[in-house]
């Protein structure tokens, strides 16, 4: 890695979809972009970003690992630049009824949801403090909100990560860094998603599926606010959501 002249943003599960949208959106707005996941592929991505004509550093990092996290974030700020934002896109959502839910289950999503948003909101925060801006923003669900049957332990996590971005916004929103939770409440184009709830997937009918780059405006909108009017939760749903 480089030193770059551009602003960074820092995608952490910078996924196919969402995480990708997200990632492009700031893309076309001359962002650097640091774009991470677990595994997977992120050439794809890295090359949709240089179609934009923008550019992108792509690592592979456990965002449940203090240690890389830690070191993920050290590495940008020292090779490339101030982050000046962060969208906390990881995912974790599994559907067990409670009795099968085992205990590696529930913890491990826990680790995806809470644990990885508080490394990452802590390990960039450190950073931002000093200069007294910056950006963070945390993906939820309807699940942020209300736990559905069959879904404890995806409930439990994305609990405890609104809960978390709250905390956050009132302890850091007056000292200069705006942290936003944007609630998706529908589901989101995915073809894992389709596989994991065909008949739900199938019934929501023409516009009744959140599509990725329409979400992503949102987070883009959130962190060009003036900071006269910041918002910290902003819900989207497609028009035929029951809610």
């Amino acid at each position: 890695m480089g030193t770059t002249d551009k602003p960074i943003a820092l995608v952490v599960g910078a996924g196919d979809h969402l995480g990708s949208a997200i990632a492009r959106r700031f893309a076309r707005e001359g962002f650097h972009l640091v774009v991470t996941r677990r595994r997977g592929d992120l050439e794809k991505l890295s090359r949709e970003i240089s179609d934009i004509g923008s550019t992108a550093t792509a690592i592979h990092s456990d965002a449940r690992d203090e240690t890389q996290v830690t070191e993920l974030i050290n590495r940008v700020e020292s090779e490339l630049g101030p982050i000046q934002v962060v969208v906390f896109n990881v995912g974790g959502n599994v559907r067990f009824d409670l009795c099968e839910t085992t205990t590696r289950v529930y913890q491990k999503v826990w680790e995806m949801c809470a644990l990885a948003g508080f490394l990452m909101g802590r390990e960039v925060v450190a950073k931002m403090l000093p200069r007294s801006e910056g950006t963070i923003l945390f993906t939820g669900a309807s699940a942020s909100l209300r736990g559905g049957a069959g879904f404890s332990a995806f409930a439990g996590g994305k609990h405890a990560l609104r809960a978390l971005a709250q905390s956050m916004a009132r302890e850091l929103g007056p000292k200069g860094i705006h942290v936003g939770h944007v609630i998706v409440d529908g589901l989101i184009r995915n073809e894992a998603t389709a596989e994991f709830l065909p008949d739900l997937y199938a019934s929501k009918g023409e516009g009744g599926i959140i599509e990725p780059d329409d979400l992503a405006d949102i987070y883009w909108h959130l962190h060009t606010q003036p900071r006269s009017a910041w918002t910290f939760e902003q819900d989207a749903r497609p028009f035929s959501e029951p809610w």
